[in-house]
């Protein structure tokens, strides 16, 4: 990387050119890349790859996320669950997970942690953003 030149300095703050600015944050991007990367290694390393893996979005999940689609149906599929499978492990009611997946409720943060647990996933794994 090119040296930054910085415009000002002061006790509070530090101005760049715009350019700079940007292969900075270019910079910022690439290196948290390599950062993921490296944990995704190690992680599969330490855990086994299948292990790992089975917890990876294929593109048609990535897509149906993206497209607004329930990731608790999403995840609940994955694991190859029926809603009254997924009920029951968790102790909480098919028809709640029914209004869940359609948007109907949101779900109480509760059963969003005991579905987490069941699916094992994270609780913002199965949160719409």
């Amino acid at each position: 990387m090119n040296q930054i030149k910085i415009l000002e300095l002061t006790r509070d703050k530090v101005t760049v050119a715009r350019r700079d600015w940007v292969r900075l944050m270019e910079e910022r991007e690439a290196t948290l890349d390599r950062l993921a990367v490296l944990n995704r290694r190690s992680n599969e390393r330490t855990r086994g790859k299948a292990a790992v893996r089975r917890n990876y979005l294929t593109a048609a999940e990535t897509r149906r996320l993206l497209l607004g689609e329930s990731p608790v149906r999403i995840w609940r599929e994955k694991r190859a669950l029926s809603q009254r499978a997924l009920a029951k492990a968790a102790g909480v009611g098919a028809s709640y997970i029914a209004e869940i997946e359609t948007s109907r409720k949101p779900g109480s943060l509760e059963s969003i942690r005991k579905l987490a647990a069941v699916l094992e996933v994270s609780m913002e794994d199965l949160v719409r953003a």
